[in-house]
C-alpha cells in the first residue's frame, strides 16, 4: 500500500497503521471509542469488558502507534475518567511510566443532568513521548484584567505600561550561599539575585520599586513577559460551536486540535489520527500548516471532512 501525506483513508486502523513505515509521524492523537455501550449510529461503542477494550483492542493499536513515531514524537490519548485509569496503564506498559508527560483536563462542559451521582464535565488527555526528548512548544496566554488585579499589576505612568514587582534579594542565601552576589545596596547588606553593576543599570532605568525601608523590588513589564503559561487544565475551550458542527458523533472542537498540534508538533510535521471521525485534526493541521493522515472505518467521516475543507 502506498501512502500520501494529508489522506483520509477508510478501512481497519490496526491494518493501516502496520503498513506504515517505522517513524512516519511526528505525533499521534487518538480520540478512540469509549466503550460507553452506547450505539451511536456511526459505530456500536460496546465492548465485552473494560479490560478488553484497553488490552485486546488499544493495545495492539498502541504499539503500532509508539513504532511509527519519530524519536521525538508524540502521542495524545483522548478519554474519559471512566475508563482513563485502564489506558493509561497500557500506554505505561507501552510507550514506559518514564515517558508520561501529562494529563491534561479539558472542561468538555455538558448539561445533563444526573441525580444518581455527579455529572461528568471534562475529558482526561494523556501526553506520552517516545523519547526522553520530544517535541514540545510551551504556549501562553494574554495577560487579562484579572491578571492584572490578583498580581497587583501597576501602570507606570512614564512609560504607560502594565508591571508587576519581583524580590531582589534571596530570604534564605544560606541554603545556596553566592558571596559574589552579597553587597550593599542602599543601606541593605543582603544577597541579591543581581549583580552589582546589573543593580545599578536597573536603578537608572527606573527599574527599581523601593518600599519605606528602601528595599527595591524589580519592576517587570507585562508587555516584556511571555505571558500566563497554559498548563494542564484547558477551561477555555469551549465545545463545537456554530458552523464547526459537522453531522458526525463525538466530534471535538477544531480549537482544542490546534493546541494540541501547537504544542507537540512544528510546522511541517507529518500528524496521524487513527480515529480520525470527522477529520477534526485534518481541519486543525491544514490550519497550521502540518502534514496529516487520517484513519477511520467509517466512509461518512471521510465524506464530512471533504464537505468541511471545500
Amino acid at each position: 500500500m502506498s501512502f500520501s501525506t494529508n489522506e483520509f483513508m477508510v478501512g481497519d486502523n490496526l491494518e493501516i497503521l502496520k503498513q506504515l513505515p517505522d517513524e512516519y509521524v511526528s505525533l499521534v492523537y487518538l480520540d478512540p471509542p469509549y466503550n460507553t455501550g452506547r450505539n451511536f449510529g456511526e459505530f456500536q461503542d460496546s465492548f465485552p469488558s473494560m479490560k478488553s477494550y484497553a488490552t485486546d483492542f488499544l493495545l495492539p493499536r498502541l504499539h503500532e502507534c509508539h513504532r511509527i513515531l519519530t524519536k521525538d514524537g508524540n502521542i495524545v490519548v483522548h478519554v474519559e475518567a471512566r475508563n482513563n485509569h485502564h489506558v493509561r496503564m497500557v500506554l505505561d506498559e507501552v510507550f514506559g511510566e518514564k515517558n508520561f508527560r501529562n494529563e491534561i483536563i479539558w472542561k468538555s462542559g455538558g448539561n445533563a443532568k444526573n441525580k444518581k451521582q455527579l455529572g461528568r464535565y471534562h475529558d482526561n488527555l494523556s501526553v506520552y513521548s517516545k523519547g526522553k526528548n520530544p517535541k514540545f512548544n510551551p504556549l501562553y496566554h494574554p495577560y487579562d484584567d484579572e491578571y492584572k488585579k490578583k498580581s497587583g499589576a501597576k501602570l507606570c505612568e512614564d512609560r504607560d505600561e502594565w508591571y508587576v514587582t519581583t524580590a531582589l534579594h534571596n530570604s534564605q542565601p544560606d541554603v545556596n550561599p553566592r558571596p559574589n552576589l552579597r553587597y550593599e545596596w542602599n543601606g541593605h547588606f543582603q544577597q541579591w539575585y543581581a549583580s552589582h553593576s546589573r543593580m545599578e543599570k536597573l536603578h537608572a532605568d527606573n527599574r527599581l520599586q523601593y518600599n519605606k525601608r528602601g528595599m527595591p523590588r524589580v519592576k517587570r513589564f507585562l508587555n516584556e513577559m511571555e505571558g500566563i503559561p497554559v498548563r494542564d487544565l484547558w477551561t477555555d475551550i469551549n465545545q463545537i460551536q456554530g458552523s464547526e458542527k459537522l453531522d458526525y458523533p463525538t466530534q471535538k472542537p477544531v480549537r482544542l486540535l490546534e493546541r494540541i498540534l501547537t504544542l507537540y508538533s512544528d510546522a511541517g510535521d507529518l500528524v496521524c489520527d487513527p480515529f480520525a471521525g470527522s477529520g477534526t485534526l485534518g481541519r486543525a493541521a491544514k490550519n497550521l500548516q502540518r502534514n496529516y493522515l487520517l484513519i477511520d472505518m467509517n466512509a461518512k467521516g471521510k465524506e464530512e471532512f471533504i464537505k468541511s475543507i471545500k
